[in-house]
């Protein structure tokens, strides 16, 4: 953990996906002050049609979206966990240039327990501010 999963409507090529993956890590490496090397990244092409949202101004009609949903530890404020989602979306407007009004971010909060990296030792610690 922290595992973030991007649903997309679009196929980008490996060397897209990859950038905005390492741009992703950094930003949230960054901002959420966590090991870069707990972090995954998953970039799901669902194909066309697969994400869909209704919004005003489209005649009730659902329009193509794209969330991205962001699995992590517990502990940030809603703040933080704002000022990430706004990052992580400006992320994927620069490199796959998504549209802000069609993408949503999702936070689901975990425990320390619940999060194995056999790599780091084990189950992930509870998240603290003194953690970078």
């Amino acid at each position: 953990m922290p595992y973030l999963q991007l649903d997309l409507n679009e196929s980008y090529s490996v060397d897209t996906k990859r950038k905005l993956a390492r741009k992703m890590a950094g930003t949230y490496a960054a901002m959420m002050s966590v090991d870069i090397r707990r972090i995954s990244i998953a970039i799901r092409e669902l194909g066309e049609g697969a994400v869909w949202r209704t919004v005003d101004g489209v005649d009730g009609e659902a329009v193509p979206a794209s969330v991205l949903m962001c699995d992590i530890r517990r502990g940030r404020t809603p703040e933080l966990r704002m000022e990430v989602a706004k990052a992580l979306c400006a992320d994927c407007i620069d490199i796959l240039g998504l549209r802000e009004d069609r993408l949503n971010v999702e936070f689901t909060q975990h425990t320390g327990d619940e999060m194995y990296h056999p790599t780091l030792g084990g189950f992930s610690p509870e998240w603290s501010e003194d953690e970078a």
